[in-house]
């Protein structure tokens, strides 16, 4: 008999560093400009908020568990065979159902080392082993994740773009990383922050998924939509992938508000593009504006800006933040992801950009 005197976690759980989002608010301060979760300021598509009005009316059904009706309308905005997408409660789920799905114990998985932290969590959480890889100058490197790819090697995940730095690499590159591929490991693109960039060697990601398969794409409508509060993804992928992972997923991962909502959102295309535009202007005008204070950004063409503060100035990102904080303007701490001396700042309104700069501003010249 087990002389443990309570249940214990299988090896691993403990391991696991507990995802920590982004600061809600700042205590005591009676405005304050929530910049740390790269929400969209514009908030949904008021066709979406119309759609879950009428969804309210029937909250005692269960929801469709196949997400039909959502899975349609994005078939129907991207050109594809809704039968190769799957939808979820938000597209961190999918990580974590492919993770459980591919992953065993003993079994790698490989993504970058300034990669989304879900990654690591999930593939731990599968009894898996991460394999981290150096990226250069901020960008994923594909010789170097094919030179961390091993016969145990199961999963690679790849966000393109990549939170938090906002950086990306091209088509070109991404077809040269899933051609070197075995056939047996799974290449995940996780393209959370696709429709912002407006780059013309940019993919999300569709083109590969049809033409192979050994390759998935998951997208979000926490970002661009403006719906981060209903937990809305979508992955698409090859008929053996989806069928796979439909076995592991439960039955009704998206509730009946989020469908509806789901799918007015997509099909709002001027909404959508309404935010691309506000985007691109502050996008363009925060990096500007920034570095003229002498603060170094890295590229970014995601919605969202990684701030790094002089390493010998006196000037930390800590310090910072905490002034930040002190006048409403609520930023990321990246620390868990390899940057202790900077902060991401997510593209706000007009008043929260032009104040933040203005904050930043005097806290550099103090």
């Amino acid at each position: 008999m087990s002389a443990s005197v309570r249940p214990e976690p299988k090896p691993g759980v403990m391991d696991i560093a507990a995802y920590v989002p982004g600061r809600e608010g700042a205590p005591g301060v009676a405005k304050v400009w929530k910049l740390s979760s790269n929400e969209s300021p514009l908030g949904p598509s008021p066709k979406a908020l119309e759609a879950i009005s009428r969804a309210a009316e029937h909250l005692e059904l269960y929801p469709d568990g196949s997400a039909t009706r959502l899975r349609n309308a994005i078939a129907d905005a991207h050109g594809l065979n809704p039968a190769n997408i799957l939808c979820s409660n938000g597209s961190d789920e999918l990580l974590g159902l492919l993770a459980q799905t591919y992953i065993k114990p003993g079994d790698e998985a490989v993504f970058t080392e300034h990669g989304f932290l879900v990654y690591r969590i999930q593939t731990l959480a599968a009894g898996g082993k991460p394999v981290v890889v150096k990226e250069n100058n901020e960008r994923a490197e594909v010789d170097a994740i094919l030179a961390a790819v091993t016969p145990k090697t199961r999963l690679v995940f790849l966000a393109n773009p990549n939170n938090p730095t906002g950086t990306y690499i091209p088509v070109d590159e991404v077809r040269r990383l899933q051609a070197g591929l075995p056939g047996n490991v799974l290449l995940v693109l996780d393209a959370a922050y696709a429709e912002y960039v407006r780059r013309n060697d940019y993919e999300s990601g569709i083109e590969l998924v049809s033409s192979s398969e050994n390759v998935v794409m998951t997208r979000t409508f926490s970002k661009i939509h403006g719906m981060a509060a209903l937990r809305i993804g979508w992955m698409y992928a090859p008929a053996h992938v989806v069928d796979a992972v439909n076995r592991v997923r439960g039955p009704f991962n998206v509730n009946a508000l989020a469908i509806e909502a789901g799918a007015a959102a997509i099909r709002d295309k001027a909404h959508v593009q309404q935010a691309v535009e506000h985007n691109e202007k502050w996008l363009a005008w925060l990096t500007h504006e920034l570095s003229k204070l002498g603060l170094r950004v890295t590229p970014s063409v995601g919605n969202f800006l990684l701030i790094h503060f002089p390493d010998n100035g006196g000037k930390s990102a800590e310090d910072a933040d905490t002034f930040l904080s002190a006048r409403g303007f609520v930023l990321r701490r990246v620390v868990p992801y390899g940057f202790p001396n900077a902060l991401r700042l997510s593209v706000g309104l007009e008043e929260a950009n032009r104040g933040v700069v203005a904050a930043l501003a005097e806290f550099m010249e103090a």
